[in-house]
């Protein structure tokens, strides 16, 4: 359903953006160029008129549906609620502070064992 409706605003956002375009403005218009026609310019311009009424309309329409359709896909839930767990208030601290070079030792000797030289 979604995307129908996305397709129909895309449609309607293209139609609205050409109809503006063939509008006459003080410049002339990009389809309203050269003499007369079937239509005077006057009733030209105020068809062009209706139908982007009518156009921006269905765009606003297809705009507040979009929304409604995405809050009912997020069910509630915002975007804090979906960063996931935060860190916790009690962290683990070590028994014994971390020194430089702890992970230098010679395989084999335990990190809390004194550090003696051997007499060999």
């Amino acid at each position: 359903m979604e995307n129908v409706v996305l397709i129909i605003h895309l449609l309607l956002a293209l139609s609205l953006i050409g109809v503006v375009l063939m509008q006459r403005s003080e410049g002339g218009g990009l389809g309203m160029g050269g003499g007369g026609g079937a239509i005077s310019g006057r009733a030209a311009a105020t068809a062009l008129g209706k139908v982007t009424w009518v156009l921006a309309i269905a765009f606003i329409i297809t705009s507040i549906t979009l929304t409604i359709i995405a809050a009912q896909n997020a069910a509630g839930s915002s975007v804090v609620d979906r960063l996931g767990p935060g860190p916790s208030q009690e962290t683990e601290t070590p028994a014994t502070p971390a020194l430089p070079g702890d992970d230098l030792l010679p395989p084999g000797q335990d990190e809390n064992a004194p550090l003696v030289p051997r007499a060999d």
